[in-house]
């Protein structure tokens, strides 16, 4: 799939995933709804993609929602009357999948489906969907220029993009709601000092730290193991009971123990980096384990 509303660029294992609206803000559309979701899955499947950086061309990283589309701005088919049972069997419908499912949704369960690292570079305004879409991502760096906002409130909807899910397990409940109610703008330093981002860098720092963390979680690395512990941190980590995190954990020591264990054990003792041969596209048979 070409892409009109990003660029994906591949180099030394590395993704680089850019919202790429420049004169518009990087605004996010339903084109760029659609672009994300499939170069995330496509990422997911790729091996010679072993981490993803997502960034902003130009001054923002995502100023929210296209609001100057014409029609409902949000992609909705106002024609609907959709109910809660609906969201239960027929997500998947045509119907409800263009005209009533929130669109960044889709974008951040594909990001949490993926089997790579997702390293936010977030390189200036992020608001909105610019927001809640980096709370899929594992990590989040910000540029000192950066300003985050979850605006909301000011426009008379709810927070979208699962965000009601991700913001919460980030920053905990208190400072999720004071940033929802108030819909306030915030400085890299305020997000810093609530635990949203990991940290703050010059502008012509911000990549480079990027991409240092991405060689990091992906050189001399099992992709296989890698894919694998993603996901159990997340879905295990909303388990009730850690015997559910216990039976996954049993499975995935199993398999991975099988093959690039033996040649992490091989290489460890034989002080060499290791040559791992699995693949992330090729996962064992108990992968995907939560379907």
């Amino acid at each position: 799939m070409s892409y009109t509303t990003l660029k994906y660029d591949v180099s030394e294992h590395i993704l680089t995933l850019t919202l790429n609206r420049p004169d518009q803000l990087n605004s996010f559309t339903v084109i760029m709804a659609n672009e994300l979701v499939d170069a995330f899955g496509r990422a997911s499947e790729d091996d010679e993609v072993r981490a993803i950086v997502v960034t902003g061309a130009g001054r923002a990283f995502c100023a929210g929602m296209d609001l100057t589309a014409p029609g409902n701005v949000f992609g909705l088919d106002e024609s609907q009357q959709p109910s809660v049972e609906d969201m239960h069997s027929r997500l998947n419908d045509p119907a409800i999948f263009d005209g009533v499912r929130d669109t960044g949704g889709r974008v951040t369960l594909a990001i949490y489906d993926c089997k790579k690292p997702v390293i936010g570079a977030i390189n200036g305004a992020a608001v909105g969907i610019g927001a809640t879409m980096t709370l899929a991502m594992d990590i989040r760096l910000v540029s000192e220029k950066a300003r985050i906002g979850f605006v909301f409130g000011k426009i008379g909807v709810v927070p979208e993009a699962c965000s009601s899910w991700f913001l919460p397990r980030i920053v905990g409940i208190q400072q999720a709601l004071e940033w929802v109610y108030s819909g306030d703008i915030l400085t890299a330093e305020q997000v810093l000092a609530g635990r949203l981002v990991r940290s703050v860098h010059a502008s012509d720092d911000l990549l480079p730290a990027a991409y240092e963390l991405a060689r990091k979680f992906s050189q001399n690395k099992s992709p296989v193991a890698v894919a694998f512990a993603r996901q159990m941190m997340y879905r295990n980590a909303a388990q009730p009971h850690p015997i559910e995190a216990h039976r996954i954990d049993s499975l995935a020591m199993f398999y991975t123990s099988l093959e690039d264990g033996k040649e992490g054990v091989q290489s460890f003792l034989e002080k060499r980096d290791p040559q791992y041969t699995s693949r992330a596209s090729k996962m064992p048979a108990i992968y995907p384990w939560w379907k």
